[in-house]
């Protein structure tokens, strides 16, 4: 298994070989087997089987697969509103060179988890305390800049433009940090991580960006989504249903330029490949550039859907 696409990372062939692969080693049956994302990890659903095989496609992320295993297994012993890891398998499973996770398969349960579901899910998330191992600090200065590190269509200015940008938030990203004693961060939470198990529960999965940090970077997404994308009334939504405000926070305007700087970066590996992307991206920067914070941004995974 040694394909690999123009980026180095394992192609879709190569993943759903190493998930036919680990079926194989569990012995569980990987006829009904649907890929369901293609990212940093290729996820599979095997419904017959009832489990999800989550395979990184790097080799450089181990100590992620690690830590999300940990993490999972503690939230587990916690009881909290989380998916799953499968209890029969030792994790992390080896293949290829490769690190994967296996989960308990949640079938696709009606009615779609909501905002409100989102703001009552989080509230018990945050109440969960701090594992008892350490977390990485919440840090999206340095994700930009590690996309940055890898932008073979940015133009010297818009390089130059996002790296002065990191360095100005850094400081205050760090002073955040240390006010923030430390709390869990989901780090991606929005109601697309969310599932409804058949019993009605609301759970949530991908912990690859779980952190130690201040808990409102949780709530930001929802109202800068808002704005940008124009999904009117669901801050007021997710606030009623958390119990807080997160755009009344003091440090709303870092936790705000901390999320805008992560949805313009975003795009950055993918400007050679999609056009329509990078057009959006241009579109994103160039506001950020004038500081016009009302212009209206498309979201990157709609403009994929209509093929760049």
């Amino acid at each position: 298994m040694t394909t690999t696409d123009a980026k180095g990372r394992y192609t879709e062939a190569a993943m759903t070989e190493a998930m036919r692969h680990i079926a194989d080693q569990l012995d569980v049956p990987s006829h009904d087997a649907k890929l369901l994302r293609l990212t940093n990890n290729a996820v599979f659903a095997l419904p017959t089987a009832a489990i999800v095989v989550r395979i990184t496609r790097s080799t450089v992320l181990h100590d992620r697969v690690h830590k999300v295993a940990r993490l999972a297994t503690w939230f587990a012993e916690r009881d909290a509103p989380t998916i799953r890891l499968a209890t029969h398998v030792d994790q992390p499973v080896p293949v290829e060179g490769l690190l994967a996770t296996i989960w308990e398969y949640v079938p696709p349960t009606d009615p779609t988890p909501t905002v409100e579901d989102l703001g009552h899910l989080l509230s018990r998330f945050h109440n969960l305390g701090t594992p008892p191992f350490p977390l990485p600090s919440w840090d999206p200065v340095a994700d930009a800049r590690s996309r940055l590190a890898d932008a073979e269509a940015l133009r010297d200015d818009e390089a130059d433009y996002l790296l002065t940008w990191c360095d100005h938030l850094a400081p205050r990203i760090a002073a955040l940090n240390e006010r923030s004693k430390g709390n869990l961060v989901h780090g991606d939470a929005h109601v697309g991580n969310l599932l409804r198990t058949p019993d009605g529960d609301v759970v949530i999965g991908d912990f690859d960006p779980t952190c130690a940090g201040p808990w409102q970077v949780d709530l930001v997404a929802v109202p800068v989504g808002e704005t940008r994308f124009g999904r009117h009334g669901a801050h007021s939504r997710l606030a009623r249903a958390y119990g807080y405000d997160v755009t009344q926070d003091p440090d709303w305007p870092t936790l705000r330029e901390a999320r805008e700087l992560k949805m313009v970066c975003a795009a950055v590996p993918l400007l050679a490949s999609t056009p329509g992307v990078a057009r959006e991206f241009r579109t994103r920067l160039h506001s950020v550039r004038i500081q016009d914070q009302h212009a209206r941004w498309t979201p990157f995974a709609d403009l994929r859907r209509e093929g760049g």
